[in-house]
């Protein structure tokens, strides 16, 4: 990551990476997820302009010890770790659990799956 280099957009929210790679570059969101191969320094910029922060706010799900996976969201992420929240679908008073992971996204998180068991609100 001593090569990466940050990109903000013009309010200074940072929206990646780009990773030196040949005779480009490779775009990494804050997830750390590659978004394009090899490309030129401007496809890489358009590219994490294009993808924003927005998917931050998507349902993710983490697998526990036992193989099971529960519902989370993305509380913060930085180059060192990403800390994800047990998704209490807003209900008030529900204790906050967070989780801290490495970086960049773990195995272990992984975008919700549509229609999976944990796609809906157990609080109706």
């Amino acid at each position: 990551m001593d090569d990466w280099i940050e990109h903000r957009r013009g309010d200074g929210e940072r929206l990646g990476w780009m990773r030196p790679a040949g005779d480009g570059f490779v775009a990494i969101d804050l997830l750390g997820r590659e978004l394009t191969g090899e490309v030129d320094w401007l496809t890489a910029e358009e590219t994490l302009d294009a993808t924003g922060i927005g998917y931050l706010a998507d349902r993710f799900e983490l697998r526990q010890p036992d193989g099971s996976w529960i519902r989370v969201r993305i509380a913060e992420v930085s180059a060192d770790r990403i800390v994800v929240k047990h998704d209490d679908f807003g209900a008030i008073g529900m204790p906050q659990v967070f989780v801290t992971l490495g970086f960049p996204i773990p195995e272990t998180l992984r975008v919700l799956v549509p229609g999976s068991p944990n796609d809906t609100n157990p609080f109706g």
